[in-house]
């Protein structure tokens, strides 16, 4: 494993306007953002740019970095992961979650009022390469990605970007994700405990997380069920015939269900209807764009549902949703639109390399399905057991990855490491008297489990006030707060 200090530093301005008094602050020039097309003026620092992860392949790794808007030298450093596999870190966390910015219109950028870098300076990774802006020469790269790769790739850029950033070398570190973040960030950060590089990791956080395949898609249906989507019926047959966890991993292995379950998986779907969004199920707004996008996780099924559907004459939901993508208006569609432009382009020192566009998820990179039933889980107890604390959350509103797993998942984790309930399952208030949800926390803020209420998928995007008080107590080391 490269060392930082093998990496090379030239480009690196160090400054100090009082030396005796003051640190040294130093940062790469030539990643130094002036000013993103359409952006408030802003006191806080930007930086943009690549880390090459392989010399030989020409394999980089394209991040997005905002300094804390206030006293950034005292504020921690927090590295995000967004999920998929596939997703775009910069084009999801940053500009459609918890970044400074959200795209308005065309041209326009406006202020985040929740932007988590208002407690922390960010760190936004697109990984692995061929997500985002980030790439590989060597298109072969993109016909076998895994777990391991993306850990490993991932480390290194770290190890590159420390080198650029010296002076975050010892500053306190948090990685968080979401969704197959729960399979990133676990593996990264025990990565970093297990290479024992001098990286200052005192916590991680993932939100909807994949954790363990049976729990995880078992959970969809009960959260149907109890949610009104599908009939007592059709959820006395799934108990019965099969869940959903078979039927997606069916469709991974491209085997056919059985005629039990195909015929029960057909009536689920009737029951289901194609209007209603899976990722956030009271949303009002149904963004197509971002269905098909995010349906990264359920690529696999997509030619099955077809194959099943058609013959009884029931609409193809990501059929129906391509036709319809380019009439439908979403933030999604709106950060594409920008970050597909020239000038911002330039302006975030960016560029495409065997793509012609940027998207939000990548559907080409073929990330190795059979990774998606590691469990994670236990990988997070190693965590724990180390010292490093852990929060797991749920946007209450999302069907893919239900917190009612979730929730199972790390009670039986807590259990299997011996920790005690130190705060018992009680909701949390956003302000006063609204509440923000749910939590449960173990041993000495070891492990906290929390529900954002009325958040989708990607809690943040739907719920920024309350994903945002999430935030910040975790990084204090708090519990969330009571009435």
């Amino acid at each position: 494993m490269l060392q930082p200090q093998q990496w090379s530093v030239v480009g690196i301005i160090c400054v100090s306007l009082l030396q005796i008094f003051m640190p040294v602050e130093c940062f790469p020039i030539a990643d130094k953002i002036t000013s993103l097309p359409g952006q408030p003026k802003v006191a806080f620092q930007q930086f943009a740019g690549y880390i090459t992860v392989d010399e030989k392949q020409q394999r980089a790794l394209f991040y997005y970095f905002v300094e804390a808007e206030a006293q950034p030298a005292s504020k921690p450093l927090v590295l995000w992961l967004t999920g998929g596999p596939g997703c775009s870190s910069v084009g999801g966390g940053a500009f459609l979650e918890h970044g400074p910015f959200k795209p308005s219109g065309d041209k326009l950028l406006i202020r985040n009022e929740y932007s988590w870098n208002k407690e922390a300076n960010m760190l936004y990774l697109e990984s692995p390469a061929g997500v985002g802006f980030s790439y590989s020469a060597n298109k072969s790269f993109y016909n076998y990605v895994n777990d391991e790769i993306t850990a490993r790739d991932s480390l290194i850029f770290l190890q590159g970007w420390f080198a650029k950033f010296p002076e975050y070398q010892k500053r306190d570190f948090f990685i968080g994700g979401e969704s197959y973040g729960g399979h990133y960030v676990p593996q990264l950060a025990q990565l970093i405990v297990q290479s024992k590089v001098k990286i200052n990791l005192k916590g991680i956080f993932i939100g909807n997380p994949l954790l363990e395949f049976n729990t995880d898609f078992n959970s969809v249906d009960e959260y149907y069920w109890s949610h009104g989507l599908i009939s007592d019926g059709v959820y006395e047959l799934l108990t019965k015939v099969c869940n959903g966890s078979e039927i997606l991993r069916e469709a991974i292995t491209r085997e056919f269900l059985s005629p039990a379950c195909t015929f029960v998986f057909l009536q689920r779907q009737k029951e289901l209807n194609n209007t209603v969004n899976v990722y956030n199920v009271i949303g009002n707004d149904h963004c197509l764009e971002k269905q098909s996008q995010m349906a990264a996780l359920y690529e696999p099924l997509s030619s099955r549902i077809q194959a099943l559907l058609s013959p009884h004459s029931q609409p193809n939901a990501l059929g129906e949703q391509q036709a319809k993508e380019k009439e439908d208006v979403c933030p999604e569609v709106t950060t594409a639109t920008y970050l597909n432009r020239k000038d911002v382009q330039q302006a975030l020192h960016s560029r495409l390399v065997g793509v012609k566009q940027w998207t939000l998820c990548n559907l080409v990179l073929k990330y190795d399905e059979r990774d998606r039933e590691i469990p994670t889980i236990y990988v997070v107890g190693t965590l724990v057991k180390s010292g490093i604390r852990a929060l797991v959350y749920s946007g209450d509103q999302d069907s893919v990855i239900p917190f009612i797993g979730t929730r199972k998942l790390v009670n039986q984790l807590a259990k299997l490491l011996g920790l005690k309930t130190t705060v018992p399952y009680r909701p949390w208030f956003e302000g006063k008297q609204v509440v923000g949800g749910w939590t449960q926390v173990y041993g000495n803020m070891n492990l906290s489990f929390a529900t954002v209420r009325g958040a989708s998928h990607t809690a943040p995007e739907t719920q920024p006030q309350r994903s945002f008080a999430l935030f910040k107590a975790f990084l204090a080391g708090k519990p969330l707060p009571t009435s």
